[in-house]
């Protein structure tokens, strides 16, 4: 069994978002996990950024031909990623936290504009998005207000821009559809709405909620283990 990690927009080494996670699944279960390299967020080449979900979708799946049985965790925007890669024999389960199972047809931008809040980005004269009006202090208080100074600092050292398609680009498959997943609504949550994650989370097998804030991977992974471990004991229950 292997374990994929897909982060979530705007922000670059997904690695490092979820290594307090791999580090304690890792110690408790001997399985090792890894995060995807989203080609959107320029963590590959500045060719491939600007295939924006295509790429990223086309990277899943190539991780996915490679191994015999995978958990997907899709976080925030990487749940339209796992929806664009479509159905693949090697998804055990889907873990979301705080993410999106797009119908078809459903571009993550359509999505974000359903929020009463949202998040303030900006289109850039190069065919990219970033966040916009944010600082170190700012961007802490909304997406990691459950995490100390020192995690706020490191998370905004890694913030970057994202292909402009990664968020303007329809789906054309829903990937989620047919398997055994699981959606973890974050319930401090001041990035995306609880009324959106509910929503999305009504098209999942099972729904936990966690009182945590945007990235429990960070602030609580022995929560995300726990839901990684009961998944891999009982896959279907």
């Amino acid at each position: 069994m292997e374990l994929i990690f897909v982060h979530g927009a705007l922000v670059r080494d997904g690695q490092w978002w979820w290594q307090r996670s791999a580090d304690l699944l890792r110690e408790r279960t001997g399985i090792r996990s890894r995060a995807l390299a989203l080609p959107s967020c320029g963590e590959t080449t500045s060719e491939q950024m600007a295939g924006g979900l295509i790429i990223d979708a086309a990277a899943l799946r190539r991780e996915l031909d490679d191994v015999d049985s995978a958990v997907v965790v899709g976080h925030s925007y990487g749940g339209t990623v796992i929806a664009e890669a479509g159905a693949h024999p090697s998804v055990a389960h889907l873990l979301y936290v705080s993410s999106y199972l797009p119908e078809i047809g459903q571009s993550q931008g359509a999505i974000m504009s359903d929020e009463s809040d949202p998040v303030s980005i900006a289109v850039n004269d190069d065919g990219t998005l970033g966040v916009s009006g944010y600082d170190v202090t700012t961007f802490g208080s909304r997406f990691l207000q459950d995490a100390d100074a020192d995690t706020q600092r490191k998370a905004w050292e890694r913030v970057t821009v994202q292909a402009v398609g990664a968020f303007m680009t329809p789906t054309t498959a829903a990937g989620w559809q047919g398997v055994d997943s699981t959606y973890i609504v974050c319930g401090q949550d001041r990035s995306t709405s609880v009324e959106l994650q509910r929503s999305h989370a009504e098209r999942a097998t099972r729904v936990v909620e966690m009182p945590t804030g945007h990235h429990p991977f960070i602030t609580r992974p022995d929560l995300i283990v726990e839901q990684l471990e009961a998944r891999l004991r009982h896959p279907n229950s």
